[in-house]
């Protein structure tokens, strides 16, 4: 049995333990907040034996297994903290905003016999595989566009003079780091590194970006990807061949796969998940990798691949805001 803890109180740190809750080899120990009120409510609503309002007690503790979901400002001191205290670490998206921290903390954990990866939830689910299997259909793919835009619950605290930390640029989130992280995932997955990257990005009065968009060149394809936290997108994410499309109602879940032939004739291949199984998929990767399973090793060194050029994608993606 593992015993992990929590960093954060929010909504997804709410889902992931759903998504634990679904394997019997983790059992949740205790929560990390800066606010032992908010702590305490948060253990008694999910079971949590503990609460930490120290980091350094959290990193000193017996628990195997953190997951991480502070603000993206906290990600890379956190979780090396934990790292150089012996403890696993799975962390949410961005797991650092540099592809040179994130390499640096990976060194850490290798040393130490840890595993450290990303909450990131289309490298573990099965649909992956399932569009994968799709696009090989469709034959010399051209162009394809991906798409996240979702319009922010804070959107309206921030039009009312607010800063939530989502808008907030010291926070280093905004909509690149929060949602064309989802977009970049499957570019590089089913293409490969780019030649070239082009990219725009609009930014709100408090200086982090509300949308932007980055076009991916190869030799053979142009890939367009757009994001945006100020407004909700109503169309899907495409993949165009000369055989066939793949259409993707949402990119970050990979719900909603459809093929359609040539003659416009639709296969639906997939539904809807409940995000509790695909943040299970995450908590099962953690078991999976900590006990050793066969195979696994490999596949935790293809996410962390996977994850630095992402990261190095998402570099050159931010642009100067003037």
């Amino acid at each position: 049995m593992l015993k992990y803890s929590v960093i954060g109180t929010s909504w997804i740190t709410k889902s992931f333990i759903e998504g634990a809750n679904l394997y019997e080899d983790l059992s949740l120990d205790g929560v990390y907040s800066r606010s032992f009120e908010k702590g305490r409510a948060f253990a008694e609503e999910t079971g949590a034996k503990r609460v930490f309002t120290d980091i350094n007690d959290l990193a000193f503790s017996d628990t195997d297994l953190v997951y991480v979901a502070s603000p993206n400002v906290c990600h890379y001191e956190q979780c090396k903290l934990l790292l150089l205290n012996g403890k696993h670490v799975i962390c949410e998206k961005p797991i650092t905003i540099t592809a040179d921290e994130f390499k640096e903390l990976c060194n850490i954990a290798k040393q130490n016999n840890l595993v450290y990866f990303e909450a990131i939830m289309y490298m573990h689910t099965p649909l992956r595989q399932v569009l994968k299997d799709a696009v090989s259909k469709i034959g010399n793919i051209r162009s394809a566009t991906i798409d996240f835009s979702q319009l922010s619950s804070k959107y309206q605290a921030l039009k009312d003079g607010e800063l939530p930390n989502i808008f907030n640029p010291e926070m280093k989130t905004g909509a690149l780091n929060d949602l064309g992280i989802y977009c970049v995932y499957p570019v590089i997955d089913l293409f490969g590194m780019p030649e070239k990257i082009t990219p725009v990005q609009h930014f709100l009065h408090t200086g982090a970006d509300g949308s932007g968009s980055a076009a991916f060149e190869y030799s053979d394809k142009l890939v367009t990807i757009t994001y945006s936290k100020v407004g909700q997108s109503r169309s899907a994410s495409q993949i165009m061949g000369d055989e066939g499309t793949i259409t993707i109602d949402s990119i970050s879940k990979l719900d909603g796969i459809k093929f359609y032939n040539n003659a416009g004739e639709e296969t639906i291949l997939n539904g809807e998940t409940d995000k509790k199984y695909l943040m299970g998929n995450e908590a099962k990767s953690a078991i999976d990798f900590i006990l050793g399973r066969q195979g696994t090793d490999k596949f935790l060194k293809e996410c962390q691949l996977m994850n630095e050029k992402v990261l190095l994608c998402m570099e050159k993606m931010r642009v100067e805001n003037a």
